[in-house]
């Protein structure tokens, strides 16, 4: 083992890593990808991963009755620049798209009551929403929690029914319109399966290889049983 592997391995047994830069996005990615929570369904308020120190902060109390309707939050190393972007342009036929600038979003499925975020799941995509927020692309990836009892087989969006789609949709739709406000600022496209969402965390995976290059290749990962 060389210095630089040993002192990543030490780095590793006593920090904490960085949901964003410090947690790989994936062995089997995109089949099987690695999702870090923030928000349950539980939560009163909105929780954000701060993208400097990686702590998990309020962002804001939840001002209406809506509550998100599954485990949600970010796939690590993934970022939503112009090949996120450039893929909601073509399948939604709106020029002028920009990459909102954060790491993918992920709602996963599951029938377990997850009782808090801040904590890391694998989870399989499984489809998702082609979401616009003030002309920026905010892709939703749906994905089921691997090995989940009753979900876990679902392997395409057309597997899920039509209502829990709809409770995603609405939630999205909403929980960022201010009060008194009659119009939303997000636009969902498009539902899309799950061969377009493997395409689009390839490209926010590579956006995010472009976004930070000195950070490619410096995750490691422990040996079996460390």
């Amino acid at each position: 083992m060389s210095d630089r592997d040993s002192l990543r391995q030490f780095m590793h047994l006593c920090f904490k890593a960085h949901p964003w830069h410090g947690v790989p996005i994936g062995d089997d990615w995109p089949e099987v990808i690695n999702a870090y929570v923030e928000i349950v369904p539980t939560d009163t308020v909105k929780y954000e991963m701060d993208k400097a120190s990686g702590i998990l902060k309020i962002d804001r109390p939840l001002r209406f009755s809506n509550i998100c309707p599954a485990p949600y939050g970010l796939v690590p190393q993934t970022y939503c620049g112009d090949r996120v972007a450039g893929l909601l342009s073509r399948r939604s036929a709106r020029p002028g798209i920009s990459g909102d600038g954060d790491p993918l979003d992920v709602c996963v499925l599951t029938e377990k009551a997850i009782s808090h975020g801040d904590i890391l799941l694998q989870a399989i995509p499984i489809g998702g929403l082609s979401m616009v927020d003030h002309n920026e692309a905010d892709d939703k990836i749906v994905a089921v929690m691997k090995d989940d009892v009753a979900f876990g087989e679902w392997r395409d969006i057309s597997d899920v029914p039509r209502p829990v789609i709809d409770r995603l949709e609405h939630y999205f739709l909403t929980y960022k319109r201010p009060p008194g406000a009659t119009k939303s600022t997000t636009k969902i496209t498009l539902v899309y399966d799950r061969q377009e969402a493997y395409r689009v965390i390839r490209a926010s995976h590579e956006d995010y290889e472009e976004k930070f290059p000195n950070l490619v290749g410096a995750t490691g990962e422990l040996a079996p049983g460390e």
